[in-house]
């Protein structure tokens, strides 16, 4: 049974749910217009509540970018401690309102409630014709698969906590999760529109490998990544080789164990090192874009001159069982 859907009942408007895992869920108002409705909030990954709030609202609003759509109207969801005091509430507030004033959203309110643990994030709406929807299902045999951020957001959070790095060594990883997909978001669209597009997703909670099997599962193929390729945030692979990684990526890594396969050359790096890499659970990752293969190269260049940071192109989806190879 899918908890999420109970209470539910059937409507041809809803045209994205919980059946593929996708970022948003979707509803058709007119043949022209459809809400593409999220919602994410976290405890604390980064140690500047200002830093808190930029990441919680960037992070929120990829889900909005990975549907194809345009984000409008936020929400915050709070959740502090009295004792955390007004001016560290109201630093994560504007740093949630900084980004969503980059992003052109309106942050029109949201709740707010005590709790012992401080929590934060924002629900979000945004808008998109049905016609131009993208979802993580889609993805063909031949397309390219691009990612458009580094990887390692996990990895380096929990160094920081742990005190392994420093917060200047952190402050890559912190910016990047404060970025907004946006200008990714823009080219995308605009390839969709060519119908060269299959397939999107942002890269968040189950790590690039549990994103990709996704996106496979949904689209019914297999993918092949050259790790290599796989862009990774300054100390994320270090931190990877000393097992300092968050405790969530034990879990990723057994539930992967179902559709991972390992073949790099351990001269590259250990096959544990690789899992705790593709595994560790990302905030505020890129977008994962299957594209079909003739507009790959143009896909790239429009990327760069969009000043997207990252412009990875990291492996292909092929014919098979939802399965993700990394060799």
């Amino acid at each position: 049974m899918n908890i999420a859907s109970i209470g539910s009942f059937a409507d041809p408007n809803l045209l994205v749910g919980t059946e593929t895992n996708d970022d948003a869920a979707v509803y058709k108002l007119t043949d022209d217009v459809a809400v593409v409705l999220t919602c994410d909030f976290f405890t604390p990954i980064v140690d500047e509540p200002y830093d808190f709030g930029r990441v919680a609202a960037a992070n929120a609003l990829s889900d909005i970018y990975a549907m194809g759509a345009e984000p409008r109207v936020a929400l915050n969801l709070t959740a502090f401690p009295k004792a955390l005091g007004l001016e560290v509430t109201g630093d994560v507030l504007r740093g949630a309102a900084d980004v969503c004033r980059e992003a052109g959203v309106l942050v029109a309110g949201g709740h707010t409630i005590e709790d012992s643990e401080p929590k934060f994030g924002l629900s979000v709406m945004g808008v998109v014709n049905p016609s131009r929807l993208l979802r993580n299902a889609g993805a063909r045999p031949g397309d390219v698969l691009f990612l458009t951020k580094a990887v390692g957001t996990g990895l380096v959070s929990t160094g920081l906590k742990r005190g392994v790095i420093s917060e200047d060594e952190a402050r890559p990883a912190i910016e990047s999760m404060a970025t907004l997909n946006a200008a990714a978001g823009n080219v995308v669209r605009a390839y969709a529109e060519k119908g060269f597009v299959h397939a999107c997703t942002d890269l968040t909670g189950f790590a690039l490998a549990g994103h990709v099997h996704e996106m496979c599962e949904a689209s019914g193929c297999s993918a092949a990544i050259s790790f290599e390729r796989v862009p990774l945030l300054p100390h994320a692979f270090g931190l990877a080789q000393n097992s300092v990684m968050p405790g969530k990526t034990r879990d990723i890594k057994a539930w992967a164990e179902e559709f991972v396969t390992v073949e790099v050359s351990e001269a590259v790096a250990p096959k544990e090192t690789i899992l705790n890499i593709v595994c560790d659970p990302q905030t505020s990752g890129g977008l994962l874009v299957a594209i079909a293969p003739e507009a790959a190269c143009d896909f790239e260049v429009s990327l760069r001159e969009a000043r997207v940071p990252i412009t990875a192109c990291i492996g292909t989806f092929e014919e098979g069982k939802p399965l993700v190879r990394f060799f």
